[in-house]
């Protein structure tokens, strides 16, 4: 079993939990990414461990409150294979669309088990969920209208959360998904009255969503916005329908990618979190509070690999051309999200720990200066036919990228 990449393998970075060196070669799983790549049979490639999942959602068993439900929020990575991994694994799967809904039942999670986001549902995902027994995360009044014509066409009773825009976002995180105007869930004041409209519709209210934002590394931060989702939904409980059943209150927890940043530590944010959820089974006694979580059970458990086809130097600075791209891996060339381009953990995976280094900049094959994987760091000195792996790329890799620019071949993917 791996324990964790040298220190030296990473110059500051912090240290990887999973990935090991084996030969002086990058090793997944306990197996060589040379090894990996003659099994793929092409480059580029991204690469998932069954294990290192495995690992960091008993970790959070072990962590994280009794009575606590897991859920897996597919849109962090919905290969097929990875989603029927964890699938076994955990409480429940959130889903984005009606294809990610369609692989989660095919990972053979019950339907009310599932639960369906996203403020711009079609009527047509609307009625297949419907149909399917899907818990609708409703994120606007008209939904809520349509899924009504659905239940009185259909003879079905949708079974129906709110999902709501709450009146606070998630400090420091690096995406924010709630507080102010936004395009996800209903306003916090307009809830009570859609309750009521709820009430007297032919659907099953459920509970409450409230996801505030996501990518967090301040444990403060997390307490405090998973004190205030709890108090908003006991407030918003006082004006339901039916007794609340699902309190989803959202994800947040981040891991490390840049330079300086550390892992979360959980112990503080599980003991507020015992409290909170002791306050909440008193006024909501049939409520399963849900935390939904992507990028962290699969992040770090995912590699993006590409192999150098040219080494050019350009007025004394080197660069690695590689097979693999801002196409594949949009998030690792700064283009998803960043405001200042960062460097993700990035390694020369064939010769990890060689003591002769330089400082390289590692590009892809697109006609465009964005097309950067690394810009000026120090890796071992790298030949043509040489391995470079991109670290944390478990989660928003692939789904997250313009596979068709520039109409490249798409990379593989693999779970080990």
């Amino acid at each position: 079993m791996s324990s964790g990449l040298p220190p030296e393998a990473l110059p500051k970075h912090a240290p990887h939990p999973y990935f090991s060196v084996a030969a002086n070669e990058l090793a997944v799983a306990g197996r060589s990414v040379s090894e990996i790549a003659a099994e793929v049979g092409s480059t580029p490639f991204y690469v998932y461990a069954r294990e290192y999942m495995t690992r960091r959602i008993e970790h959070l068993r072990r962590e994280m409150p009794a009575g606590l439900h897991l859920h897996y929020a597919m849109k962090a990575n919905p290969m097929p294979a990875v989603v029927r991994h964890i699938a076994p694994l955990v409480d429940g799967l959130d889903v984005a669309s009606a294809r990610e809904m369609r692989v989660a039942l095919q990972a053979g999670t019950p339907p009310d088990r599932i639960s369906f986001a996203g403020p711009g549902k079609m009527p047509a995902e609307l009625a297949e969920a419907a149909q399917a027994g899907i818990v609708l995360n409703v994120e606007s009044e008209l939904e809520v209208a349509r899924l009504a014509q659905i239940a009185r066409e259909s003879g079905k009773r949708p079974l129906v959360a709110v999902r709501v825009n709450p009146d606070f976002e998630l400090k420091t995180s690096g995406m924010k998904m709630g507080g102010g105007p936004k395009q996800f869930g209903v306003d916090a004041e307009r809830v009570p009255v859609l309750l009521q409209e709820i009430g007297r519709l032919p659907l099953q209210f459920v509970g409450f969503h409230i996801f505030s934002g996501s990518q967090n590394l301040r444990a403060d931060a997390i307490i405090e916005a998973q004190q205030k989702s709890i108090a908003l939904a006991l407030r918003l409980a006082e004006a339901a329908p039916a007794p609340v059943r699902l309190l989803n209150i959202g994800g947040g927890l981040g891991i490390p990618y840049f330079p300086g940043e550390q892992p979360l530590a959980l112990g503080e944010i599980s003991a507020s979190l015992r409290a909170q959820m002791q306050n909440a089974r008193q006024a909501m006694p049939q409520a399963q509070v849900v935390i939904e979580l992507g990028r962290y059970l699969v992040g770090e458990a995912g590699a993006y690999i590409c192999r150098v086809v040219d080494r050019k130097i350009s007025r004394g600075h080197v660069f690695l051309i590689t097979d693999g791209g801002l196409h594949h891996h949009l998030a690792a060339s700064g283009n998803f999200g960043q405001v200042l381009r960062k460097n993700y953990p990035v390694l020369n995976a064939s010769r990890v720990l060689d003591s002769a280094r330089e400082n390289v900049s590692v590009v892809g094959p697109l006609c465009t200066p964005l097309d950067l994987l690394a810009d000026r760091v120090e890796l071992p000195a790298a030949r043509v036919g040489d391995l470079i792996a991109v670290l944390q790329s478990g989660a928003y890799g692939l789904s997250a990228s313009p596979t068709a620019f520039l109409s490249h071949p798409p990379p593989g993917e693999v779970l080990v």
